[in-house]
């Protein structure tokens, strides 16, 4: 037994942790990173995914670890699934999760034990050299493209999302539910993780890329691209629609009031006055323009792409709440008369607002609608910055006196 399972089998223990290797057609390598992996831990699980080699073979070598079998390959994430299921009913909190090709060092396995000291509930990320040499072009590129789609669907920033060398606090993903059974699950993990409040965090580990000849990939460029762009068109549907809309929500549940909120964000010494000022009227604009049903959705999207204060666009855009829609379809009907010319039509406020008469009338009040939001939205901007000004320049002078 080596010093190295001497001084870390214990730690694994401790943590109640366990290493998961997935693997398909990795004949070449398999037996060396399993027998690194021991040097360190002997709870190992090993997800066989349907290899065709002699992968079941290499395997009976190793009595000592648990294994996981089945004869048709489904998928790296599939596998992933699998392993964490059977940690699950082997009674571990914790998975390490590293590639049988022999790109990770097991060296690196005590660098996440260190981390999972301090990080109870994350995610822990072996983050990449990725400009080191024999580094895949498709492998950079296919980093940049998951770290954009990451930060768009959870507004955190990454440093490696495709790496699967990975700490995952697998006790805490109980229940949870996944699309992906491919390459891209190792994307969703993360991003649903996010979701539900567990952090995902990053360290730096080596890792090693064969030459081109000698490299083995069961990465299919075009079709796993494809896979991992559909994911990701509805995972960023599941963001705005329901997950941007409903932590929003919450934090405002969370204050006592909606004024209390405003307040917070508004006098925010940390944001310019401009930037608040935009938000506003961004979002007043946004409260007018005629996508009922969609404007808040809609709104926190741009929002978070414009780099906007998120919740002063969500309080501005309910300009559109049931007392102010006759309101806003009366101006929207007038300010659509200067487009219309002699086809325009007028309406008696409070008598004729009708859904029947918005609908014979739509072109104008489409047009109209839009313009309104633009002037109201211009109108909230300049208010609210004058005013920001102003407070700013009281509150310079009060605490001048004080000085």
């Amino acid at each position: 037994m080596s010093n190295s399972f001497t001084t870390y089998n214990p730690e694994f223990i401790k943590h109640s942790a366990c290493v998961i290797v997935p693997t398909y057609n990795n004949e070449k390598t398999l037996k060396q990173v399993l027998i690194s992996v021991l040097e360190y831990t002997d709870r190992v699980i090993v997800v066989n995914d349907g290899s065709t080699d002699s992968t079941s073979q290499i395997l009976a070598q190793f009595p000592q670890i648990a294994k996981v079998e089945y004869p048709n390959n489904k998928g790296k994430g599939k596998a992933l699934r699998t392993g964490f299921d059977h940690a699950i009913s082997l009674g571990y909190d914790y998975a390490i999760t590293i590639d049988s090709d022999g790109q990770h060092f097991a060296s690196d396995l005590p660098l996440f034990l260190e981390k999972l000291e301090t990080e109870k509930e994350a995610i822990i990320i072996g983050s990449r050299n990725l400009h080191q040499e024999n580094m895949p072009g498709k492998n950079t590129f296919a980093n940049k493209f998951s770290n954009f789609w990451y930060y768009v669907e959870t507004g955190q920033k990454a440093l490696d999302t495709q790496s699967g060398y990975r700490l995952y606090p697998i006790h805490l993903m109980k229940g949870m539910a996944f699309f992906g059974t491919k390459y891209e699950f190792e994307v969703e993990v993360l991003v649903r993780c996010a979701w539900k409040g567990i952090k995902v965090m990053w360290i730096p580990v080596t890792v090693y890329y064969a030459p081109r000849g000698e490299r083995i990939s069961h990465f299919r460029p075009s079709i796993d691209f494809s896979r991992i762009s559909v994911l990701n068109t509805i995972l960023v549907l599941i963001a705005f629609l329901y997950i941007k809309p409903r932590d929003l929500i919450l934090k405002m549940s969370k204050i006592k009031n909606v004024k209390e909120m405003l307040r917070k964000n508004l006098f925010n010494k940390e944001e310019s006055a401009i930037k608040k000022a935009a938000s506003i009227g961004f979002g007043v604009f946004m409260g007018i323009v005629p996508i009922w049903g969609f404007q808040m959705a809609v709104a926190l999207v741009l929002a978070a792409l414009f780099k906007l204060n998120k919740a002063l666009t969500l309080i501005a855009s309910n300009i559109s709440i049931p007392p102010m829609i006759p309101f806003i379809v009366f101006f929207s009907f007038l300010f659509g008369k200067v487009w219309m010319g002699g086809k325009s039509v007028s309406l008696i406020f409070n008598k004729n607002i009708t859904t029947e008469a918005i609908k014979l009338n739509i072109q104008q009040y489409i047009f109209g609608s839009i313009t309104l939001a633009v002037v109201a939205g211009l109108l909230a901007f300049g208010i609210t910055y004058s005013a920001l000004q102003v407070s700013g320049k009281i509150a310079a002078r009060k605490s001048g006196k004080t000085q």
